[in-house]
C-alpha cells in the first residue's frame, strides 16, 4: 500500500507543483494541512500587497476570516477585492498603525464583523531614507522606530484584551534578516528590526500564563516592491542570490506559509522564537 501511494505521488508530483505555483501555493497547503485555521480570526496590518497581501491570502485560505489592513482605502478596496474573487472570507479597514484612533477601530470592527480576534500579524514597516548609521537623520530614526517597534509594541498591548476573551491567541511580527545582518544603506532600518527579536521575547513571557504565543518571522530577500531598488539592478540581485544557499530571491507566498504555521495549533509549543525564513542566509546575532 505504502509503494501504491508513493507510486501516485510521484506521477502526481509535476501535475501538483504546478498548481501550487500558479495558485499561490493554496491548492497544495489545504491538500495536505486541511483548514487548519478554520473558526479563528486573523488581523493583519499592511497587508494590501506584497508580504502582508500573501499572509492574509494564505491564513484565508486555511480557513481563517481576515482582516485586511493598509494607509490608503484604495488599497484595502483592491485586495479586499482581490480575495473576494477566490472565495476567501475576508474584511477590509484603513488603518494606519501609528495612527491610534486607526488602530482602536481596526480591532473593533474586526470583533464587530467577525465576532474577535485570535491572530494579530504585525506586518507594518516603514523606512523614510536610504542611509548609513553615521548619515541617518534624526527624524528618520524617530520614524521608523516609531512605526516598526513602538506600533508593533502598542498593537500588541491592544489586541490582548480581545485574545484574552478568547482564552489565547498568536502573535506574529515580521522582522527582516537585516535584524542579523544589517544592511549598511538600512541601518536604522536594519536596527528597528533587531529590537523586533527582543520584543517577541519579553511579550511571549507575559503572554504565556494567558495562552498567547508570540513570535517572529524574519524574511531575507523577498520579491516585492521594497526590494526593488536592490533586484531590478542585475549585479545587486545577483550579490544577494548568492548570499543564499538556495542562490534565489524569495518570493511572498514562502513567508506566509511560515506564518500559517506559527498561527496555527501545529506550532502549539512554539512561542518567544524569532523564525528565519531567508534561503540559507547567515542568521546569527
Amino acid at each position: 500500500m505504502f509503494r501504491v501511494l508513493c507510486t501516485r505521488l510521484e506521477f502526481a508530483a509535476p501535475k501538483l507543483l504546478s498548481s501550487r505555483l500558479s495558485a499561490g501555493f493554496g491548492t497544495m497547503s489545504q491538500l495536505f494541512y486541511g483548514k487548519r485555521l478554520t473558526g479563528k480570526v486573523a488581523v493583519v496590518t499592511a497587508s494590501s500587497d506584497g508580504i502582508g497581501f500573501a499572509i492574509a491570502e494564505r491564513l484565508a485560505q486555511e480557513g481563517a476570516k481576515v482582516v485586511v489592513s493598509s494607509r490608503k482605502s484604495p488599497n484595502v478596496e483592491k485586495a479586499v477585492a482581490q480575495l473576494k474573487a477566490k472565495d476567501l472570507q475576508v474584511f477590509g479597514v484603513k488603518c494606519h498603525v501609528g495612527n491610534a484612533e486607526d488602530r482602536k477601530n481596526l480591532f473593533a470592527e474586526a470583533e464587530k464583523r467577525f465576532g474577535g480576534i485570535d491572530i494579530l500579524v504585525s506586518n507594518a514597516a516603514a523606512n523614510p531614507e536610504m542611509a548609513t548609521l553615521f548619515e541617518c537623520s534624526e527624524a528618520a530614526w524617530e520614524k521608523i522606530f516609531e512605526i516598526n517597534v513602538k506600533c508593533s509594541f502598542l498593537l500588541t498591548k491592544e489586541v490582548v484584551p480581545y485574545m484574552r476573551k478568547r482564552g489565547g491567541g498568536s502573535i506574529i511580527y515580521v522582522s527582516s534578516i537585516a535584524g542579523f545582518n544589517p544592511m549598511q544603506l538600512l541601518a536604522a532600518y536594519s536596527v528597528s528590526k533587531t529590537a523586533l527579536f527582543g520584543l517577541t521575547k519579553a511579550a511571549a513571557i507575559d503572554g504565556a500564563a494567558e495562552g498567547i504565543r508570540v513570535n517572529c518571522v524574519a524574511p531575507g530577500v523577498i520579491e516585492t516592491k521594497f526590494s526593488q531598488p536592490l533586484i531590478q539592478d542585475p549585479n545587486s540581485k545577483e550579490v544577494a542570490e548568492n548570499q543564499t544557499l538556495l542562490r534565489r530571491i524569495g518570493q511572498p507566498h514562502e513567508i506566509s506559509g511560515v506564518v500559517a504555521f506559527l498561527a496555527s495549533d501545529d506550532s502549539s509549543y512554539i512561542t518567544g522564537e524569532n523564525i528565519v525564513a531567508a534561503g540559507g542566509m547567515h542568521s546569527r546575532l
